[in-house]
C-alpha cells in the first residue's frame, strides 16, 4: 500500500515528457479496444491518470486500489473506491469491461482477483489487462533502478497469468510498445515489447485448468 508521500512522489514522476508519451501510447490502445457505451472498472488504478483521461472523452469508469492514499490523488474526474482486486466490493455482471493497467502483476493473489473479475463482468464483457514484460529491456532496465516501482513486481510469470485468466475468460494476447531509453517504437517483439497485453471475454461457464 502505498503512503501519501510515495503516492505524491509516483504522481509527480508521471508528469515527466518521457510518461507522457507513454500513458498517450497506452490510451491510444485503449481508445482502439473500448466501445463509447463500455461501463468499465480499473482495478489497481492508483491516481488514476489514465482512467481520468477516459473519463474526459465520456466513458463511464470506476477506479478501483487497495490504497487511499493513492485515490486521494485522483481527483473528481471518477469514482473511486478503496478496496482489494481480491474483494472487489460490486454486484455480480455490474461492469462491461475490467482494465488492469500495468497492476494486475502487483496483486497479491492476481488468481482471486481475476476470479472477481470474471463474477463482476456483464456476460460477453472483457478483461484488458496490460502486464509489464520481463523479457524486455525496459523492465531490465528499470529492476536496475533501486527505486523503481517495477522492483515490486509479486508475479513476472506471464504464460502463468494467462492460463489462470483461460478458467474464466477466452483469452488472447499481443505484445506491445517497444521502448529503448527514453524513446516509443512499436513492437510486437516477445524480446522487446515492454508490455503484454492479455485480453479475455468473460466464458459462460468456467473451465478447468488441463
Amino acid at each position: 500500500m502505498q503512503s501519501s508521500d510515495e503516492a505524491a512522489r509516483y504522481l509527480k514522476s508521471c508528469e515527466s515528457t518521457f510518461w507522457e508519451k507513454v500513458f498517450t501510447a497506452e490510451l491510444d490502445y485503449l481508445l482502439q479496444q473500448l466501445k463509447t457505451d463500455d461501463e468499465i472498472l480499473s482495478v489497481g488504478c492508483g491516481p488514476a491518470i489514465m482512467e481520468s483521461s477516459l473519463a474526459s472523452k465520456g466513458f463511464m469508469i470506476v477506479g478501483l486500489d487497495v490504497s487511499r492514499e493513492a485515490l486521494a490523488c485522483a481527483g473528481d474526474a471518477i469514482r473511486a473506491v478503496a478496496a482489494s482486486a481480491e474483494e472487489m466490493p460490486f454486484p455480480d455482471a455490474s461492469f462491461d469491461v475490467v482494465l488492469y493497467i500495468v497492476s494486475l502483476q502487483f496483486i497479491d493473489d492476481y488468481r482471486k482477483a481475476l476470479e472477481r473479475t470474471a463474477q463482476v463482468l456483464r456476460p460477453g464483457g472483457r478483461m484488458i489487462a496490460m502486464l509489464l514484460n520481463p523479457a524486455s529491456p525496459f523492465f531490465k532496465t528499470r529492476c536496475d533502478t533501486s527505486d523503481s516501482y517495477v522492483r515490486k513486481l509479486k508475479h513476472t510469470d506471464l504464460q502463468a497469468i494467462k492460463q489462470s485468466a483461460s478458467v474464466w475468460l477466452q483469452t488472447e494476447g499481443d505484445y506491445f510498445l517497444g521502448i529503448d531509453g527514453e524513446e516509443l517504437f512499436p513492437s510486437a517483439d516477445p524480446a522487446q515489447a515492454a508490455l503484454y497485453i492479455l485480453k479475455g471475454v468473460k466464458r459462460q461457464e468456467p473451465v478447468a485448468l488441463s
